[in-house]
């Protein structure tokens, strides 16, 4: 996850707090001198108003903000590093005043833009006042007092999702966070021990919902004042389109993929099923969410032993193998910096291995969810994780360091400019970089002895790819689709959980393992509701990342089956993923797009080339079951 202030954090201009953190002052209007000075944003009096906007007026504009938001961003985002890193009231209350000045600063900055609405400009300066009327997901209400209600509101929520614990009464007095109760889901085959695990974690959240709706309430309102019906149509508004055109596109994509999702929807059930019974997973019918193997049923790589094709086939145990070698957290980020190098690009810095939390610490409460920071738009870029031994963390690795790389190669670019071509970009980036950990890869670093090379070993390796990947379109799809509906209106609170199920039924095919009510909040027991984070960039990446592998893969001359191809060494490949990292968000993203991969749209063509091995395989398994739900 990308974390960071502007266009893809959190609270997208969130995590940066701002310079005056500490102090009761408010951030300043940027400043303005000569004949710049009426387009200062907070600068008021009658000449400005006398004199129509001109060209140079909105170049100095742009200029003052971009410097304004780096020292505020850079503030913030220290600020944020500390709380998630060392959560205490303090720090909390800390980063809540440093998200009041960001949206504060921010919502003058937009109405300032706007003046110039109309002008002909250059390019560059055009796409800066675009991107500041779209800088902020959580946009601030005018009122003083609601815009620090709203601040405080975002960061106790994701402060009270990182402190989240389930203390089972079995235990008597001992408590699970959100770590020890996945593992719980991971590794239990036993029904009764999931759903404890699943309704302990899904208990923190009910706390949040009084506070979410407020959040609600309060981003909407300042989504109007910046000429927005909504947040959901400010989140749409970011890609280069209408956000109308933007919805249907995002349907347009999954209805590419879908088909491959069904079928290995009705592969995985038949298998639970059987494992199971019938009375606990019918013929046609959604999947209880708490047996797929994770806490949202998002990923289901850990049912590999249930769906192997091939069992007795010798299978690839990256985890084995971490634990065996006694590979530990820091190695595990030099192997994938060193994937990273091997196309050319530059080693990490001396202050990402002296900044960055790579471990649980053991005394005090951190946010462990994985994320990746350029703290100062200059370079100190970090990772902030708890890694453990396991397959799941070092691919996850590989994922951080992509934004990471983002940050290093145009962190030279206006403060307005340091972002992914569009969010998607930015979360698809070390997804592909992770397509080519392959076994033939693997083998190459010295990780595993052997890796197998016949049609039984590459249709097991694609069915372990199917489930991380493929099983996580339906999800990062629907989180969206439920807030856009919230954020609209359209689910109102007493709806919320109820339509929260109604959506990943449609979509995933899933059914809540004991009954639910609005008495729950489901939809905030998952870190990127709380934390205000969007969510349908993943589902973006999770389609990006073929298309863009596909044509890096090209680059480096491959050929044959996409899924065997590994971009581990060529610098060819390397030299076409920086010349699209270094554009950041400069261009358009169908430009950015082109740049990489020749092509002006995202298409799922790739993602469907890459798994056609393994569909057969799915299709001949599944004769005789009734699939759908």
């Amino acid at each position: 996850m990308k974390q960071r202030p502007y266009a893809s954090l959190a609270l997208v201009l969130p995590l940066a707090a701002a310079v005056f953190a500490c102090s009761s002052e408010s951030p300043p209007a940027p400043q303005a001198t000569g004949s710049a000075a009426a387009s200062a944003p907070g600068k008021t009096g009658a000449p400005a108003a006398e004199k129509p906007p001109t060209a140079e007026e909105a170049h100095g504009f742009t200029l003052r903000v971009n410097d304004d938001l780096k020292k505020l961003w850079t503030a913030s985002a220290r600020a944020a590093w500390v709380n998630k890193t060392y959560i205490t009231d303090d720090t909390t209350a800390i980063s809540a005043a440093a998200e009041e000045a960001n949206m504060e600063y921010l919502g003058t900055a937009i109405t300032g833009a706007t003046r110039f609405d109309g002008l002909k400009l250059d390019e560059p300066v055009a796409r800066q006042l675009k991107l500041i009327k779209l800088s902020s997901t959580l946009p601030a209400p005018p009122d003083a007092k609601k815009r620090a209600e709203l601040a405080q509101i975002a960061v106790s929520m994701e402060a009270d999702y990182g402190k989240g614990k389930y203390c089972p009464p079995r235990l008597e007095g001992k408590c699970l966070n959100l770590d020890e109760l996945s593992n719980i889901m991971a590794k239990s085959r036993k029904y009764d021990e999931l759903v404890d695990a699943w309704t302990g974690w899904h208990s923190i959240a009910p706390p949040i919902k009084e506070r979410y709706t407020r959040y609600v309430e309060l981003g909407n309102e300042g989504a109007r004042s910046i000429g927005f019906s909504d947040m959901g149509a400010l989140w749409r508004a970011g890609y280069d389109m209408t956000p109308e055109a933007f919805e249907a596109d995002t349907e347009r994509l999954w209805n590419q993929v879908k088909p491959l999702y069904d079928e290995l929807h009705c592969l995985v059930r038949a298998k639970l099923r059987k494992l199971y019974g019938a009375d606990k997973i019918g013929d046609k019918a959604p999947i209880p969410a708490h047996l797929l193997g994770n806490m949202w049923a998002q990923d289901w790589s850990n049912l590999y032993d249930l769906v192997a094709p091939y069992p007795k086939e010798a299978s690839i145990d990256v985890t084995k193998a971490l634990v065996d070698k006694k590979i530990g957290a820091v190695d595990m980020v030099k192997m994938g910096e060193r994937f990273f190098t091997s196309l050319g690009l530059e080693p990490l810095p001396k202050t990402f291995w002296e900044r960055s939390m790579f471990v649980r610490p053991r005394d005090r409460e951190v946010v462990c969810h994985a994320s990746a920071w350029d703290v100062t738009y200059g370079g100190d870029i970090r990772i902030k994780m708890c890694i453990e031994p396991k397959e799941e963390d070092f691919i996850t690795i590989h994922h951080e360091l992509g934004h990471d790389y983002y940050y290093a190669y145009y962190h030279t670019l206006p403060v307005l400019f340091q972002s992914g071509a569009n969010d998607g970009f930015h979360e698809g980036i070390g997804d592909t970089i992770a397509l080519s950990v392959t076994p033939g890869y693997l083998k190459t670093i010295g990780l595993l002895a052997e890796a197998p090379e016949n049609p039984k070993a590459e249709t097991n390796f694609l069915m372990k790819q199917a489930l991380a990947k493929i099983a996580f379109l339906p999800f990062g799809k629907l989180i969206d689709q439920w807030r856009w509906d919230v954020f609209a209106g359209k689910t109102p609170p007493d709806k919320y959980n109820e339509a929260w199920w109604n959506l990943r039924r449609k979509y995933q095919g899933m059914s809540a393992p004991v009954p639910r009510s609005e008495k729950d909040f489901d939809p905030g027991a998952k870190f990127h509701v709380p934390g205000g984070t969007p969510y349908t960039r993943y589902f973006l990446a999770h389609i990006y990342q073929f298309q863009f592998h596909r044509a890096l893969c090209k680059a480096a001359g491959h050929t044959g089956p996409l899924h065997t191809c590994s971009i581990y060494g060529n610098k060819a490949a390397g030299d076409k993923l920086k010349a699209m990292l270094a554009m950041g968000a400069s261009k358009p993203w169908p430009e950015a797009m082109k740049a990489i991969s020749g092509e002006t749209q995202g298409d799922a063509s790739a993602i469907l080339e890459y798994f056609e091995p393994l569909r057969k395989f799915i299709r001949e398994e599944s004769k005789g079951e009734t699939c759908g739900w």
